[in-house]
């Protein structure tokens, strides 16, 4: 292999990180055009969103073990052809519920894309330095992305329209598949785990029961029977996940994993932080478009800061986790969440520019924090053939979390994004409280989660499940 055909294996990997990363921001910024093109209501356009994400969290783990047992190279290439059919039925969707389901498609797609694509880079990049290198390249892609997606929608949206921000997808779906095809050696795992179907569907019926519960209920009624039934099935799949779960010898998730400290504290952690953020970017388009009338090209300018913040920020994070320990980087991301939150609560309908972009900045800060210091906890004391799984739970449980915040602007903030005008920012205030109590959650939860105690736990759980199925084992390559 020789580091040529290396360096073009981690370019077509990246391309899928590139595109599943972009979505987020491009959508965000564009919801308020699709609103207006397609009459959109508020459930409607948080479900644009909230398909897509509660795919991925429910598809994560089942598409990284599909890629082991049946090829990663065969697996990543259909989750791109899937994520570019998926782009271009969003780009031709007639009517609003024709796009939630081209998005579910997309969801579907990108849920085959990342876990796969680092499982592939694991295996290619097999000593030390040079896999240490790939992957600060693989996450560097994302500020890249974050910084290109608002900046590159926004001047898509006014120049072409919305639909041309899913068009983008295609060449570069395209570029991807071709490149795997040339370049990418097929390899799968040696040891794998069993499927667990019954625990995988539990889990997606409490997700989306969750999320619709969140959703639906503030327009359909709370005690309307469709919202009450939602919220039964969500307590009956818990209870019967949990138990489920505790009795398989090889269950969809471990939940022993939950007796350590950092892993359930990097959870809820992983939870809150991407609530907040998904709360943030999904309103403030709504605000900026609404409330200020501001462009879309306009708005992914405001948004940069976010962008820079990611590419400063979250290396010296990942260099303070190497070197202290997860603490400073978490008590920096719960402190900075939870100012950015509270400075939106003074938010209006004439708050200057130069005050959004702060606002913006201090919120990117403590977003771009935050990844490092999770993942690491999460693994903290994990036996290395367990590391992987307990990774893949708090990938899952970043995607959950963008799904509950985007939910939760309908359950707090539905008026604001019913009818914007004057009342948007007063409209918007209970969400952004919210959001600051997800800030002292972090804070919290940072400096509990790395505490003797804490770490102890973790030194007891490796015995327990060291002896557990391997869930990425060694890989051939042919």
């Amino acid at each position: 292999m020789t580091p040529r055909r290396k360096a073009i294996i981690l370019v077509s990997c990246c391309l899928s990180l590139l595109i599943v990363s972009m979505d987020a921001t491009i959508v965000n910024v564009a919801i308020p055009s699709i609103r207006d093109d397609l009459s959109a209501t508020p459930a409607q356009m948080q479900w644009v969103v909230d398909v897509y994400t509660l795919v991925l969290a429910s598809l994560l783990m089942l598409s990284g073990a599909t890629g082991d047992r049946f090829g990663r190279r065969r697996v990543f290439q259909i989750g791109l052809a899937v994520f570019a059919l998926g782009s271009l039925a969003c780009s031709l969707a007639p009517t609003i519920d024709a796009l939630i389901g081209a998005r579910l498609l997309q969801g579907i797609g990108g849920s085959m894309l990342n876990p796969v694509a680092l499982s592939i880079i694991s295996q290619i990049f097999t000593q030390p330095v040079e896999r240490a290198r790939a992957l600060g390249i693989w996450g560097g892609v994302t500020g890249i992305s974050m910084a290109a997606g608002p900046i590159v929608g926004g001047l898509l949206i006014d120049t072409i329209g919305w639909r041309s921000v899913f068009w983008i997808n295609l060449p570069i779906c395209a570029a991807a598949i071709l490149l795997t095809a040339i370049f990418v050696p097929e390899s799968k795992s040696q040891t794998m785990r069993n499927v667990d179907p019954i625990g995988q569907g539990l889990a997606i019926m409490f997700l989306f029961g969750t999320v619709f519960t969140l959703i639906e209920g503030p327009v359909l009624g709370w005690t309307n029977p469709r919202v009450v039934v939602a919220a039964v099935v969500v307590a009956l799949a818990l209870v019967a996940f949990l138990r489920f779960e505790s009795r398989r010898h090889d269950p969809f998730l471990d939940l022993r994993f939950f007796r350590s400290i950092p892993f359930t504290t990097a959870t809820v952690i992983a939870i809150s932080a991407f609530a907040a953020w998904g709360a943030f970017l999904f309103l403030m388009s709504l605000y900026l478009q609404g409330e200020r009338g501001f462009s879309a090209m306009h708005t992914g300018l405001i948004y940069l800061p976010i962008a820079i913040g990611a590419l400063l920020f979250s290396p010296l994070s990942g260099r303070l986790v190497g070197r202290y320990g997860a603490r400073p980087s978490l008590v920096i991301a719960g402190v900075t969440i939870t100012a950015a939150a509270t400075m939106l609560t003074f938010l209006t309908a004439t708050t200057p520019v130069w005050s959004l972009l702060m606002v913006f900045a201090v919120f990117g800060i403590g977003f771009s924090m935050v990844n490092a210091p999770v993942t690491n906890a999460a693994v903290s004391g994990m036996p290395l053939d367990r590391a992987g799984a307990a990774s893949a739970v708090t990938s899952t449980s970043r995607q959950v979390g963008v799904s509950i915040g985007v939910a939760l602007c309908g359950s707090l903030a539905g008026s604001a994004m019913a009818t914007g005008g004057a009342d948007f920012a007063a409209a918007a205030r209970p969400l952004w409280f919210v959001c600051m109590a997800l800030g002292l959650v972090i804070l919290g939860l940072g400096l509990f989660a790395t505490s003797q105690r804490a770490l102890r736990s973790a030194e007891r759980l490796a015995p327990l499940v060291s002896g557990a199925p391997e869930p990425v084992g060694g890989a051939h390559v042919r």
